[in-house]
């Protein structure tokens, strides 16, 4: 079964691709899920905020005491001319290049154009064979409108994409008021790929603490269905390719998202919990649900679900909302 795919351009064997997350921290799990059958990794996010800090840091220890002694100032050059950063981040995309042969997708995670985005050229030069932007946005300023907020995302990609040569795929929040019109706002303004969607870490309370409480809860196969609606309803309006992400756990969950129209499938909460050679049983599975099913490739099957091409178009829509609420029974 020829399970190949294209994505941003990338030649892929099949269409699994682990998500950012821990698991790419350590390069023994990285051949791990390359063993499995992983078609390519996006690695560990690079924080604006590392990065900015790591700045300031250093600019305060170059200077510190400095205006006691006039002279001090020549010792040392400017803080500009550092290059500044977490180094390890670029060293790790070296070392990964090195160890596998499947594509390193980098990811950087930022909210402005400020000079952060240096670091999308330092990603390429290390050897990323592609960037995803992850701009983790939450629009709490009243006084900030929409068209604000969505340009944001215009001006980072349009930075990012002015430094590098390699693709980049933007990783978006599901919360735009005009999902669609922003999709093909930044199609125009030159993604490669948009990643659908960023999972939003929601806060809990500790009411006898007192305390606000941060935490993780993995997804599971229901918080598939958004992806799976927006996909579907993009695909053939834009020229971006587009990664289906968050609430794969199955090979069904995975042939959901290609034949709503991904071109890509992203795993990760699958892979915390049941190790890198789940993988593997989920292509198995793909590759028999295929041919039982008399598919001669993945590229017959994509985007077969599209709302282009399904029975009802208006499923994906409002239509869809009046039927579920009609049809439920407790």
């Amino acid at each position: 079964m020829d399970l190949s795919t294209t994505y941003m351009g990338l030649k892929l064997k099949n269409p699994l691709v682990p998500s950012a997350s821990p698991l790419s921290k350590d390069i023994d799990t990285i051949k791990k899920l390359e063993d499995a059958g992983a078609a390519a990794i996006v690695l560990y996010s690079l924080f604006e905020e590392q990065i900015s800090f790591e700045a300031e840091e250093l600019d305060h220890f170059l200077t510190y005491g400095a205006e006691s002694f006039a002279e001090a100032l020549t010792y040392f050059p400017q803080a500009q001319e550092f290059h500044l950063g977490p180094e390890e981040y670029l060293e790790h995309i070296r070392r990964v290049k090195q160890a596998t042969r499947i594509p390193v997708i980098a990811s950087l995670n930022g909210v402005s154009t400020g000079g952060w985005i240096d670091y999308a050229k330092k990603m390429e030069q290390a050897g990323a064979d592609a960037l995803e932007l992850n701009v983790y946005m939450l629009a709490t300023d009243p006084a900030r409108t929409s068209a604000e907020i969505e340009q944001v995302y215009i001006d980072v990609l349009k930075a990012v994409k002015a430094s590098v040569r390699i693709p980049v795929a933007m990783k978006l929040s599901p919360y735009f008021s005009a999902m669609a019109a922003m999709a093909r706002r930044l199609d125009e303004a030159g993604a490669d790929a948009l990643v659908l969607f960023n999972r939003f870490y929601q806060p809990d309370l500790d009411i006898e603490a007192l305390a606000v409480k941060p935490g993780v809860t993995l997804s599971t196969s229901d918080d598939l269905r958004l992806p799976l609606r927006w996909i579907a309803i993009l695909y053939g309006r834009i020229k971006a390719s587009m990664a289906g992400s968050t609430g794969v756990h199955s090979a069904q969950d995975a042939l959901k998202l290609v034949m709503a129209g991904a071109d890509v499938v992203n795993m990760c909460a699958a892979l915390l919990q049941r190790g890198p050679a789940h993988l593997a049983k989920v292509l198995s599975d793909m590759t028999t649900w295929l041919e039982e099913h008399e598919y001669a490739d993945l590229k017959m099957a994509r985007g077969s679900m599209s709302q282009k091409k399904v029975a009802e178009p208006a499923a994906y829509e409002r239509a869809n909302y009046i039927k579920a609420l009609n049809s439920y029974t407790r």
